[in-house]
């Protein structure tokens, strides 16, 4: 059994703190608010990405009237529509990664006359309102959005000072004190290696593997927030590089958990080994029975890797 030395994992939780720094992936950045579209007759017609994922809707809004929408494969979704914009949600019947080209087309006399999203099936998020301006934005706009980027930038750095604060350059021990990581129960493991089982067709494999769960000081609705860690040794048994990219923490009931970091964002080479943490955080009661992990790749448009059977102390 491999050891994962204390300085390590304190170490790893102090980088995964929410404050983790974006790594490249081939996947469509997902964007959490409204994202905004300005289009014109001379923008280049090309494919917009926008995220999608089962179960999650996702809505476009346009500012010019719409004659029809085009969406292949229509019986995996359901669709809402109007003059004005439609609503999509995908079912589970999509797969990760696959790629859609829905085609809106405009009422006579708009320019463009139509607009073409590749949806992307993204294995944890949706971008869930896409607004699409067809014409010139007025300066009013222009203001509007350089205010809500400034607050954007000023919320980014009160949390950077509240963290920096809080943490007060403290490591290890320290550090997980100062941000209220470390309860009265401490950290607790349980060894994985004989439950944990990658799916069949899986690129990488576990060798061995660990779970960690550590009380917190906070509370979520009444019910204590632990953070919870899943160590693995993969093998990459395929034949090019394979570098995480992000993971979900899939519940007994398909209930997701993004994870807040994955370290490290470093490739495994084909026929070797990398040790791989995952850290999540939930609810204690969340946190009982058998789970599912979901990891994908940096490379090849996102590829995933399943692994059942995890399970913490």
């Amino acid at each position: 059994m491999f050891a994962l030395s204390s300085a390590a994992f304190l170490s790893f939780v102090l980088l995964a703190a929410p404050t983790s720094a974006s790594r490249p992936s081939p996947l469509p950045p997902c964007e959490s608010g409204t994202r905004h579209l300005k289009l014109t007759a001379d923008t280049p017609r090309t494919a917009h990405e926008v995220c999608i994922h089962p179960g999650l809707s996702s809505s476009f809004l346009f500012n010019a009237k719409l004659a029809r929408v085009e969406v292949p494969g229509r019986e995996r979704f359901r669709v809402l529509e109007d003059e004005m914009g439609f609503l999509l949600v995908p079912s589970r019947a999509v797969r990760d990664g696959e790629r859609i080209l829905v085609t809106v087309h405009f009422q006579e006399g708009t320019a463009p006359a139509s607009l073409t999203f590749l949806l992307v099936v993204h294995p944890a998020e949706a971008e869930r309102q896409v607004e699409v301006t067809l014409q010139p934005r007025t300066v009013a706009s222009y203001q509007e959005g350089e205010q809500r980027a400034l607050e954007q930038v000023q919320q980014c750095q009160r949390e950077k000072a509240r963290l920096h604060a809080a943490c007060a350059g403290q490591v290890g021990l320290r550090g997980l004190v100062a941000q209220g990581l470390l309860g009265k129960e401490g950290i607790a493991s349980k060894d994985l290696e004989t439950s944990l089982s990658a799916r069949p067709g899986n690129t990488l494999t576990p060798s061995e593997a660990l779970s960690y769960r550590a009380d917190t000081e906070r509370t979520e609705g009444g019910h204590k927030v632990v953070r919870l860690a899943v160590v693995q040794e993969l093998h990459n048994t395929g034949k090019t590089p394979w570098t995480p990219a992000g993971a979900v923490l899939v519940g007994p009931r398909g209930e997701e958990w993004k994870a807040l970091g994955v370290w490290p964002l470093k490739p495994i080479a084909p026929g070797k080994f990398r040790q791989v943490v995952v850290e999540v955080e939930a609810t204690e009661e969340a946190a009982r029975g058998t789970f599912a992990l979901k990891l994908w790749s940096q490379e090849g448009g996102g590829a995933v890797e399943l692994f059942d059977g995890v399970t913490f102390p």
